[in-house]
Protein backbone atom coordinates (compact mmCIF):
# COMPACT_ATOMS: atom_id res chain seq x y z
CA UNK A 1 0.00 0.00 0.00
CA UNK A 2 2.88 2.34 0.73
CA UNK A 3 4.12 1.65 -2.71
CA UNK A 4 0.56 3.20 -4.24
CA UNK A 5 0.21 6.06 -1.25
CA UNK A 6 4.06 7.47 -1.01
CA UNK A 7 4.00 9.38 -3.99
CA UNK A 8 0.61 11.21 -2.83
CA UNK A 9 1.82 12.30 0.50
CA UNK A 10 5.30 13.04 -0.75
CA UNK A 11 3.14 15.46 -2.47
CA UNK A 12 0.99 16.96 0.03
CA UNK A 13 0.90 20.86 1.11
CA UNK A 14 0.38 21.72 4.76
CA UNK A 15 -3.30 22.71 4.17
CA UNK A 16 -3.92 19.48 1.90
CA UNK A 17 -2.56 17.49 4.89
CA UNK A 18 -4.70 19.56 7.52
CA UNK A 19 -7.96 18.71 5.18
CA UNK A 20 -7.56 15.46 5.06
CA UNK A 21 -6.23 14.76 8.90
CA UNK A 22 -10.21 16.55 9.75
CA UNK A 23 -12.26 14.58 6.82
CA UNK A 24 -15.13 13.24 8.23
CA UNK A 25 -18.62 11.15 7.47
CA UNK A 26 -21.20 12.90 7.59
CA UNK A 27 -23.83 11.98 9.94
CA UNK A 28 -26.26 10.20 7.00
CA UNK A 29 -22.91 7.75 6.31
CA UNK A 30 -21.87 7.77 10.01
CA UNK A 31 -25.63 6.94 10.27
CA UNK A 32 -25.47 4.48 7.20
CA UNK A 33 -22.18 3.31 8.65
CA UNK A 34 -23.30 2.40 11.91
CA UNK A 35 -26.84 0.54 10.68
CA UNK A 36 -24.69 -1.57 8.76
CA UNK A 37 -22.02 -2.52 10.90
CA UNK A 38 -25.08 -3.32 13.97
CA UNK A 39 -26.91 -5.57 11.30
CA UNK A 40 -23.91 -7.44 10.17
CA UNK A 41 -23.07 -7.98 13.87
CA UNK A 42 -26.71 -9.24 14.53
CA UNK A 43 -25.62 -11.77 10.74
CA UNK A 44 -28.68 -10.10 9.06
CA UNK A 45 -26.77 -8.07 5.98
CA UNK A 46 -28.31 -8.87 2.62
CA UNK A 47 -25.63 -9.63 -0.28
CA UNK A 48 -26.04 -5.86 -1.51
CA UNK A 49 -25.80 -4.44 2.03
CA UNK A 50 -22.39 -6.99 2.80
CA UNK A 51 -20.73 -5.45 -0.48
CA UNK A 52 -21.70 -1.64 0.40
CA UNK A 53 -20.42 -2.33 4.22
CA UNK A 54 -17.45 -4.01 2.59
CA UNK A 55 -17.03 -0.33 0.59
CA UNK A 56 -17.46 1.80 3.79
CA UNK A 57 -14.97 -0.41 5.56
CA UNK A 58 -12.41 -0.26 2.69
CA UNK A 59 -12.65 3.28 1.93
CA UNK A 60 -12.43 4.49 5.69
CA UNK A 61 -9.63 2.43 6.17
CA UNK A 62 -8.04 3.86 3.31
CA UNK A 63 -9.29 7.31 4.58
CA UNK A 64 -7.15 6.43 7.84
CA UNK A 65 -4.27 5.32 6.27
CA UNK A 66 -3.58 8.62 4.27
CA UNK A 67 -4.70 10.94 7.85
CA UNK A 68 -1.93 9.13 9.01
CA UNK A 69 0.72 9.91 6.69
CA UNK A 70 -0.43 13.14 6.42
CA UNK A 71 -0.48 13.70 10.59
CA UNK A 72 2.90 11.97 9.94
CA UNK A 73 3.70 15.04 6.97
CA UNK A 74 3.24 17.44 9.39
CA UNK A 75 5.01 16.36 12.52
CA UNK A 76 7.84 15.38 10.07
CA UNK A 77 7.41 18.85 8.12
CA UNK A 78 6.77 21.12 11.69
CA UNK A 79 10.29 19.64 12.91
CA UNK A 80 12.25 21.00 9.89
Amino acid sequence: MDRVLDPLTRNLTAEAARILGALRLDDGAQARMEELAARNTEGQLTPEERAEYEAWVSACDLVSILQSKARAWLSHTAAG
